[in-house]
């Protein structure tokens, strides 16, 4: 009988190799960068969430570095058993005011954040409104609450409209619209001006998945509601991207719903807390973010995304609409895809082909992302690599 479950497992893994879906993980033997040293050569990189070029900078390592010496590898368990540190405290103090909310609540993951912030606050007389795009981590969070659960096409405001008339005319208590501020495999941007609106006139609440959006979107990099104008309840998102590219994740809110997050939010009450180093380098992260440093990073995000996008379509190559430096090139078939992706790291450029479950069956793709650290040679240099390999697989 236990050889049966092996033998399964082993069948599963050849099918999905079978059908291209297999998804490499390559050993990097660099710090994360514009360029990076991948089986003993250095390549371009273009996949990473890096947006504004900070998780291999030199005062963010540092940072990092001092907080751990001060405050050693960690805690050793979870807040309201071993404490909190004041790093924590000073974290989540610089996250909420850089983003313009009362308070918040940190996290080992961004995961854990979105898997955290329902439940404690919703019940079976309550409803939540979700886009079908949202990420992974929100359908898991919504999946643990007991809250009756809609659903509504992805920016599909008239949808969203019928769902909510649906949600009131149930007897809704509480209703919560949840949506990715930008969406990670398509990099489209949330209507979250059009959502404002419907959630006043059915009086909903709104929450925001900004893990794509935070320290680059909106004025000074306060995330897609900023960048919209409009104001949110609920924000999630993450120090492992834009902000500094460790790991951790934060809800920002009212300091009441922050409260009741810390004595019922599951994955902060049984999870350690977060690592210092995380700690110190987001710290850093968020200092240089909110300055008109971050302003400057900002502005060459754009022109590099700017740039791509032309130079891609002038090309041949069929990339999804959209502002965002989440730039997807899209193949459709799963094994084109993952031969690409091959075809290009042999060239000289690291890139990750995207296919089913994380994206929809034959629409695969690769998801290319720019950074703020990257040249304009550098992306010269990666759409003649795509232009080279789209020749010999017949892509273009």
């Amino acid at each position: 009988m236990t050889q049966s479950f092996y033998d399964r497992v082993a069948g599963e893994l050849s099918e999905i190799d079978a059908q291209g879906l297999t998804k490499p993980e390559r050993i990097i033997a660099s710090r994360q960068g514009p360029v990076i040293q991948v089986a003993g050569r250095d390549v371009l990189n273009f996949c990473a969430n890096n947006y504004l070029g900070l998780a291999g900078d030199e005062r963010v390592t540092q940072a990092g570095m001092a907080a751990q010496a001060e405050w050693g590898a960690g805690t050793a368990s979870v807040r309201f058993i071993c404490g909190t540190l004041e790093i924590h405290k000073e974290l989540e103090a610089a996250i909420a005011a850089y983003l313009g909310f009362e308070d918040a609540i940190l996290f080992a993951a961004a995961f854990d954040a979105n898997g955290g912030l329902f439940e404690p606050l919703l019940g079976e007389n309550d409803a939540i409104v979700s886009d079908s795009l949202n990420h992974a981590s929100i359908i898991d969070g919504v999946r643990l609450c007991k809250a009756k659960r809609y659903r509504f096409a992805n920016s599909d405001m008239d949808e969203l409209e019928s769902r909510l008339k649906e949600a009131r005319a149930a007897g809704a208590r509480d209703i919560i619209i949840a949506t990715d501020g930008a969406f990670s495999m398509d990099g489209y941007i949330a209507k979250l001006d059009e959502i404002r609106a419907l959630a006043d006139k059915y009086d909903a609440l709104i929450m925001v998945d900004d893990c794509h959006a935070t320290g680059f979107l909106g004025p000074q990099g306060k995330g897609s509601f900023a960048h919209q104008g409009v104001e949110v309840d609920f924000v999630t998102g993450t120090f492992g991207k834009a902000l500094g590219g460790a790991m951790g994740g934060f809800i920002c809110a009212k300091k009441s719903v922050v409260e009741l997050l810390k004595q019922r939010a599951r994955p902060y009450l049984f999870s350690n807390a977060l690592a210092p180093a995380v700690c110190g380098s987001s710290l850093e992260a968020i200092r240089i973010a909110q300055g008109a440093e971050g302003d400057a990073l900002r502005t060459r995000l754009s022109a590099n995304a700017h740039r791509y996008r032309g130079a891609m379509s002038d090309a041949g190559f069929i990339l999804l609409d959209g502002e965002h430096p989440i730039i997807p090139v899209m193949l459709g078939d799963a094994k084109l895809a993952q031969d690409f992706a091959a075809r290009a790291l042999e060239l000289g450029v690291y890139v990750i082909g995207f296919s089913f479950p994380v994206v929809p069956r034959g629409q695969a793709r690769i998801r290319t992302q720019m950074s703020a650290a990257h040249t304009f040679d550098q992306i010269d240099r990666t759409v003649e690599v795509f232009t080279q390999a789209g020749r010999e697989l017949g892509v273009i």
